[in-house]
């Protein structure tokens, strides 16, 4: 499923935080938000996933507005994993991932047996299942990650948008959260904060400074000392990953 944000603009108490903002994301892609704290990557996500709407612009699925769609309909073509994505209440894994089926069922519907058999395939996909019975307070902050992406999974849409998901993650779990989602097949939009792991994991970045879009294309070519000096105020240094030849970026401060 295509995403496209048309001329996208967000005012929040006569401060304007995205400024009229294009970008899309093609059917199956992985695409990256990158961009300095207060840029306005998250504003946009917000948008994305409808917990903001727009001041003006809209975005579309495959040409349908999404700010259109009833929020059942919504849900099931897009799932989101915000910053704050957890549980106060001690629910268990196996309930977490039970709550992606709520657009599939009618009000006050049980549980039927698809609805468990897909909890189940979204577990096991990521490698989640001895979980289940877990309390989901109890776990790492890995392992709510994965459980989160399973709720997704269950959830059964054709568009994935996250908002910062390996904060908080040691490196060995930010590579798995993100090979998971890489594994997914779905269109996924995700603001990163690693410039490296973006331009590992993405197929294409779109680069935020100042609310507005100021670079949009695959991480090598985007990702050049100059707009790096540019957007974050470093100087970077571009070497070739010893295996993969994807571009990846050491820094340090630009001389005075």
């Amino acid at each position: 499923m295509r995403v496209d944000v048309e001329a996208l603009s967000v005012e929040v108490a006569g401060a304007r935080l995205v400024r009229d903002l294009e970008l899309r994301v093609g059917d199956g892609e992985f695409a990256g938000v990158v961009g300095p704290n207060g840029s306005g990557k998250s504003t946009l996500l917000r948008c994305v996933y409808r917990a903001l709407r727009p001041t003006h612009g809209r975005v579309l699925l495959d040409g349908d507005d999404l700010h259109a769609l009833d929020a059942r309909e919504g849900a099931r073509r897009l799932a989101a994993l915000p910053q704050e994505s957890g549980s106060e209440f001690d629910f268990t894994v196996a309930e977490i991932v039970a709550m992606g089926r709520l657009p599939h069922q009618r009000a006050a519907a049980r549980t039927t047996r698809e609805d468990r058999e897909v909890c189940a395939s979204a577990l096991e996909r990521v490698g989640a299942a001895h979980l289940a019975d877990r309390g989901f307070l109890t776990l790492s902050g890995g392992e709510k990650q994965r459980v989160l992406i399973a709720r997704a999974l269950a959830q059964q849409p054709r568009v994935l948008v996250l908002d910062e998901p390996t904060n908080h993650l040691d490196i060995g779990q930010q590579l798995d959260v993100l090979g998971l989602v890489r594994e997914s097949g779905l269109t996924v939009l995700a603001a990163l904060h690693d410039l490296n792991l973006a331009a590992t994991h993405c197929d294409v970045l779109h680069v935020v400074a100042g609310g507005r879009l100021v670079a949009s294309g695959p991480p090598g070519e985007v990702l050049t000392p100059g707009l790096l000096a540019d957007v974050f105020g470093v100087r970077a240094h571009r070497v070739p990953h010893p295996e993969t030849g994807t571009p990846q970026l050491l820094f340090d401060r630009l001389p005075r």
